[in-house]
């Protein structure tokens, strides 16, 4: 079990650190913590054992001495996104196997909702992009994080952030393109 706690630095807010029992993350950060992982795809069903994982981590990272996060929150998010990569990625193997599967059936006939299809294209067009962009992306409009924030997070540089965000936003526009969904 865990010895010490989570120690609060800078003001984080009760139940954003503690010792015992105590929640490592607050209701709003757990909100948004659920919000980042349905943002990257995560289904709504697996949103509690992801918020788990964020637990645990924050609580592996106290116990093994390690500093608190400056901001639990923003540590918090981009530990979510992060998991959410990889349930994608996951995700995205199983999917290719069912489209291979159902190639071998007769096709089914598209439902025509626009909304479908963009969300669609938009979710392919998350998935096509490398980790570091689609990460960015999530992060800054899903999490709704600063870029400097993001910088901090990720310890990379602000410029990084930007030049990533410009390089991701580009190519999902030229992918709704591509697919006239736009």
């Amino acid at each position: 079990m865990l010895r010490g706690g989570v120690r609060r630095e800078r003001g984080t807010p009760a139940g954003g650190g503690g010792s015992g029992g105590e929640d490592p993350l607050d209701a709003a950060q757990e909100r948004r913590v659920r919000a980042v992982l349905a943002l990257g795809g995560v289904p709504q069903a697996d949103l509690p054992d992801g918020v788990q994982q964020v637990r645990l981590r924050l609580l592996e990272r106290a116990a093994s001495g390690r500093e608190a996060p400056r901001d639990v929150s923003a540590w918090a998010a981009v530990v979510a996104s992060n998991l959410a990569m990889d349930w994608h990625r996951a995700k995205r193997r199983q999917e290719r196997l069912g489209e291979r599967l159902a190639s071998l059936r007769e096709p089914a006939h598209p439902s025509g909702e626009e909304t479908s299809l963009l969300s669609l294209a938009v979710a392919r067009g998350l998935d096509e992009l490398p980790g570091p962009q689609r990460q960015v992306v999530i992060l800054r409009f899903f999490a709704d994080l600063p870029v400097r924030g993001i910088a901090e997070e990720l310890g990379i540089p602000e410029g990084t952030v930007k030049s990533r965000l410009h390089t991701a936003v580009r190519a999902l526009r030229d992918r709704l393109h591509e697919d006239e969904v736009v």
